[in-house]
């Protein structure tokens, strides 16, 4: 595996063509936005792009990958990913061409290498901020659709700004959509300011058994997949749930652990600076930023949640 620079992965991605560009499993604001900016350039630029169809995008966010996907990679396409930190990132649907992606866009501290070469920064608060750098390194000027989409990917992984990831490199790249055109007052209000009645009815159950301990400090919650489905949830009413137990005043850092169709717990963890999300989520084979991280555990959703409780315990 070789790192690449900015200024080296442009000029990787002007001497390529035929692109297929790949986002990770519960793709988020990032990997779709990040995606669908390159994507977006790439053909400004002349390339033959595509992104890959995740079968798991939602209404959320796909409206970005509108006229953009295809459903399977050819034999002579470059294949990209963004926002991908390890193999075990990439839907089931993807793995078949692990051995075969020589570019990973990527802003995740803790990761996995899996391509030949790599473009990793996390000092990055969003994928969508690199994205950004590539596409004025490449000399390609942004329009108002690219600006969409790296102004969702930029938003949404800085919480709006608000997440410490946030860094004047971030604001420099929202600034910059906006001049091009980026929507910026609409995609705040939908993506920000807008609540379903599903997801408040989540956030209140959260409210009633979340288990705060080690004075007030941390906080747990584990959700059963029937509880979901009572409620009637959807994968948009549950996007970024995980951040709403951490906004509990003294929280420090919340576990949020979600039962899934297959039996399997899906833990995300929040913190603050000074605590360490990954120090909990790598003990069970995850990764991403100090910040926020996730894993997935394979033990039943208490077993789950009591091995959580006690690895948060004994960080801190």
């Amino acid at each position: 595996m070789t790192t690449l620079t900015r200024n080296e992965t442009a000029e990787f991605l002007l001497s390529h063509d035929r692109y297929c560009i790949l986002t990770h499993r519960r793709p988020d604001g990032d990997t779709i936005g990040s995606a669908a900016a390159l994507c977006l350039c790439l053909r400004k630029l002349g390339k033959t792009a595509h992104i890959l169809q995740n079968p798991e995008v939602t209404d959320r966010f796909s409206w970005l990958h509108q006229g953009l996907t295809k459903e399977k990679a050819e034999e002579n396409d470059t294949v990209v990913t963004v926002d991908v930190a390890s193999p075990s990132m990439l839907p089931k649907a993807f793995e078949h061409l692990l051995g075969r992606i020589p570019l990973r866009i990527d802003h995740h501290g803790s990761a996995v290498s899996f391509t030949d070469y790599e473009l990793v920064d996390p000092a990055a608060g969003a994928c969508a901020e690199i994205i950004y750098d590539l596409i004025t390194a490449m000399g390609c000027e942004m329009d108002s659709r690219m600006a969409d989409a790296v102004y969702v990917g930029t938003s949404t992984d800085t919480g709006c700004f608000r997440f410490a990831n946030t860094t004047a490199h971030t604001f420099q790249t929202a600034a910059a959509c906006a001049a091009a055109g980026a929507r910026v007052y609409g995609l705040n209000q939908v993506l920000f300011e807008t609540n379903t009645l599903g997801r408040l009815r989540m956030q209140g159950w959260i409210v009633d058994h979340l288990r705060v301990f080690d004075s007030g400090r941390l906080a747990i919650v584990a959700i059963p997949r029937a509880v979901e489905e009572q409620i009637g949830v959807t994968s948009d009413d549950m996007d970024n749930i995980s951040s709403f137990p951490r906004t509990v005043a003294g929280v420090c850092m919340a576990a949020t652990l979600r039962e899934t169709k297959e039996g399997d717990v899906k833990l995300s963890v929040r913190a603050i600076p000074g605590y360490d999300a990954t120090a909990i989520t790598a003990q069970f084979g995850g990764g991403g930023h100090k910040g926020a991280a996730g894993a997935t555990i394979h033990l039943p959703l208490e077993e789950a949640a009591k091995a959580v409780e006690t690895a948060m315990l004994a960080l801190n």
